[in-house]
């Protein structure tokens, strides 16, 4: 599939529920939001249809996220059932790693390729005021446990908001001196609004670069295949590398390869724009699976040239991080 500005679309990212457990500051409200519920969650019949036609079309990667996946009862089973999909697309899961050192061997045994687990700080005391609940060495564990199992190149996600815990951009650049691992830092996006957070937190890709040159130099790292939108780097003798990636202040949109489908069946053209095509109604009125390629090429035809985030006229959407799948 090619999208209306010639870019080839064979990336599906599925949202398997809006549930998590943890309430990260920058994401949602302390109380949570309101769940769609268990009917208006597709089912993993519904998800695995989506992702064989996906296939069929030409995608050769699907990324399983959420809200949080591993909360979702059966998620080892259903890696299985896509890796298991013709054609054998590279099945891999975003995840916050409360629940990862229990689950990682049994993920990998499914079929799940490699992991990158979201974790934006190494302090236990921040690690509770950002996400309001407990767990730092969980997510230690669960991050150990993946590499030791074969879920590599293993990444972490850190996204630096000014004031909160950008401070620490150095200690993450200094895993990857120790780690064969890839330590990824992302521009604050303002996806949703009302959270407290503004442009003005953003802390941009130079000063993230500035950030991590107090570590030493960096090489860039020559990128090959579809090396996504991070610009990675390497230290002299280091096991891992680092990436920054510039969401707002340079985006990555001439490179987006990307659909998402939500976990209540919204084909998602767009992390940053807020227009939707409706998927789970056609697949509760047994839609064939022709029907079913052509709103997945409808939704591809959708794609925007860029997003608008930063512009005056910008308006931050209603749904949450969560909802969307990341």
């Amino acid at each position: 599939m090619k999208d209306s500005y010639g870019r080839k679309i064979e990336y599906l990212r599925l949202s398997i529920t809006d549930r998590c457990n943890l309430r990260c500051r920058y994401c949602m409200p302390e109380e949570g939001v309101e769940s769609v519920g268990h009917g208006g969650v597709l089912s993993y019949e519904e998800l695995l249809r989506i992702a064989a036609a996906a296939t069929r079309l030409g995608v050769r990667k699907i990324r399983v996220t959420g809200g949080e996946p591993l909360v979702r009862k059966g998620v080892v089973g259903f890696v299985k059932q896509l890796a298991e999909l013709p054609g054998h697309p590279e099945i891999t899961l975003t995840t916050n790693g409360l629940l990862l050192d229990g689950m990682a061997a049994d993920l990998k045994q499914a079929g799940l390729s490699r992991v990158n687990i979201s974790l934006d700080t190494l302090r236990e005391d921040r690690f509770e005021e950002i996400t309001r609940r407990p767990g730092l060495q969980r997510v230690l564990d669960g991050i150990h446990q993946a590499a030791a199992v074969g879920l590599n190149p293993l990444k972490i996600n850190m996204v630096p908001i000014r004031g909160v815990n950008a401070d620490e951009i150095a200690d993450f650049g200094r895993l990857t001196l120790e780690h064969p691992w890839e330590v990824r830092f992302i521009e604050f996006m303002p996806v949703s609004g009302g959270l407290g957070y503004t442009d003005e937190n953003r802390f941009s890709a130079q000063e993230i670069m500035t950030e991590l040159e107090s570590l030493g130099s960096l090489t860039p790292v020559e990128r090959s295949g579809p090396a996504g939108p991070a610009r990675l780097f390497r230290y002299s003798e280091s096991l891992g590398r680092v990436g920054v990636i510039p969401a707002v202040s340079s985006h990555f949109c001439g490179e987006c390869n990307r659909l998402r489908v939500t976990a209540d069946g919204r084909i998602r053209p767009c992390l940053l724009c807020s227009d939707e095509l409706d998927i789970r109604e056609a697949l509760r009125q047994n839609v064939s699976n022709t029907g079913l390629e052509e709103l997945l090429r409808a939704a591809v035809v959708a794609k925007p040239k860029q997003h608008r985030v930063g512009e005056k006229d910008y308006q931050e959407g209603r749904r949450g991080m969560q909802q969307i799948g990341g």
